[in-house]
């Protein structure tokens, strides 16, 4: 049965690696873990935050997920959208689901990311 969840994986063209270190690093506040060996000659790069990891993985046919999204649970949802929108990524907020604060940006790439306040 399922117990939990280990990572999200979302793809990256190639060469964005530094690009999108800044972003998960920086406004997101994550580290950097290394790659095994035999996985880091693909390229990508992994993020960690407390429990949440967060695997970039090399897309030859790379496409942005603009629907498809991981979604973080946040501390201060306020702090993190001034940080991002200082960064100068779009922060979208939302209130189509009653009781739950949240929003929605994008990596430098495009991929669609869900922050929520944590309750």
């Amino acid at each position: 049965m399922l117990r939990s969840l280990d990572h999200v994986q979302l793809a990256i063209p190639s060469g964005a690696e530094d690009l999108l270190r800044a972003f998960y690093t920086g406004p997101l506040g994550m580290a950097e873990v290394p790659k095994p060996p035999a996985l880091a000659v693909r390229g990508g790069c992994w993020f960690t935050a407390g429990a949440v990891q967060l695997h970039l993985g090399v897309d030859p046919d790379f496409h942005p997920a603009g629907k498809a999204h991981p979604a973080f649970v946040v501390d201060d949802l306020d702090v993190l959208a001034e940080r991002l929108a200082a960064a100068g990524a779009p922060v979208r907020w939302s209130d189509e689901i009653p009781g739950v604060r949240r929003f929605h940006t994008e990596d430098p790439v495009g991929n669609r990311l869900e922050l929520i306040a944590a309750h």
